[in-house]
């Protein structure tokens, strides 16, 4: 079982920053892949980012070069680094990561920026 526990989210205003934190009970360095999903209310979870053990990054195409994923693998850490965030960025995001045993998620953390 894995454990992924979300920090970093709250209130911002259009056009700030936000770094959400993914801190992993199981070695990242073991995972396939890592990455970010939001859900907004009344909309389907979708992804934002994801981060190969390798490297590889994969982007929405709403980041637009916004938003930039990265790691301690020391740590177990996942990063989502969040700059220029528009109000349609509000949603709950949620850490994810993909092991050889399956799937794991992350509680959420709510992220809301203010017009």
């Amino acid at each position: 079982q894995v454990q992924l526990v979300e920090s970093g989210g709250g209130l911002v205003q259009a056009g700030g920053s936000l770094r959400l934190s993914c801190a992993a009970s199981r070695s990242i360095f073991s995972s396939n892949t890592m990455g970010w999903y939001r859900q907004a209310p009344g909309k389907q979870r979708e992804p934002v980012a994801s981060m190969t053990s390798t490297g590889s990054t994969n982007y929405a195409d709403f980041v637009n070069g916004r938003f930039t994923i990265s790691r301690v693998s020391a740590r177990n850490t996942v990063f989502l680094q969040m700059n220029s965030l528009k109000p349609e960025d509000t949603a709950v995001y949620y850490c994810h990561g993909s092991w050889f045993d399956g799937d794991y998620w992350g509680q959420g953390t709510q992220v809301t920026v203010s017009s």
